[in-house]
């Protein structure tokens, strides 16, 4: 596993705090992050691939420094947004999971080769040259997960990946993160859905306030929001 470390880190938002000196060691392979709206736990996950720069402290994956070498870390370091609109960008099924390699530079056969896996492993194989925005929601974040995992990455972040499905593509989005080989890190409301995970992190008013196994930290959060 990836090695994800967070030095000091604090940051705001137009003169609000919403990050108050966060220090982590990330190594597990599943790693949920909790916490009411607004905590922020979304500015948490971001940082770790560079779409937030921390405005104190640092943070790195596997000793790069996401702020210096971001370029390098994306390549390391998938991301998953709640809306999958967001990330969808091509015409179709295939021509969107294809457009993650184009930075690659494979050999045509190569990259033809992961793009058909990467379809076949989420279930889009019939859908491949479907108009990506005539989707489901549930099948957009399957080509969402599908266009950032062709790219191999050895970390996943999700966030909040399921909000905006319904309880049946939830329990289907959650079922293929189960059966992922990369590190995940993932931000929900869904307190179940990371109950088997290795580590959750609860997050509240900028803060790590509880930072234990599922169970442990879990019951800490339910006990500050009862």
């Amino acid at each position: 596993m990836s090695e994800i470390v967070f030095d000091a880190v604090s940051h705001d938002y137009d003169g609000v705090p919403v990050l108050h000196d966060v220090s982590l060691r990330l190594t597990e392979r599943r790693i949920g992050i909790v916490g009411a709206n607004g905590s922020g736990k979304s500015t948490l996950a971001r940082m770790i691939n560079g779409l937030v720069a921390p405005a104190a402290g640092s943070v790195a994956v596997d000793g790069l420094d996401v702020a210096r070498r971001g370029r390098e870390v994306r390549r390391r370091v998938g991301f998953v947004f709640t809306n999958p609109d967001h990330q969808i960008v091509m015409p179709t099924v295939r021509e969107d999971v294809a457009f993650s390699l184009r930075k690659l530079r494979l050999p045509r056969a190569e990259s033809d080769a992961r793009v058909d896996a990467a379809l076949d492993r989420f279930g889009l194989s019939p859908l491949a040259e479907r108009p990506a925005h005539r989707l489901s929601g549930g099948q957009k974040q399957l080509l969402a997960l599908a266009a950032v995992l062709v790219a191999r990455p050895a970390v996943l972040v999700a966030d909040e990946p399921t909000t905006l499905l319904d309880a049946r593509n939830a329990r289907l989005i959650e079922e293929h993160f189960a059966e992922l080989d990369e590190q995940l890190v993932m931000v929900t409301h869904r307190l179940d859905a990371v109950a088997g995970f290795d580590r959750v992190l609860v997050v509240d008013g900028g803060r790590i306030v509880a930072d234990d196994r599922p169970a442990a930290a879990l019951a800490a959060y339910e006990a500050r929001i009862a």
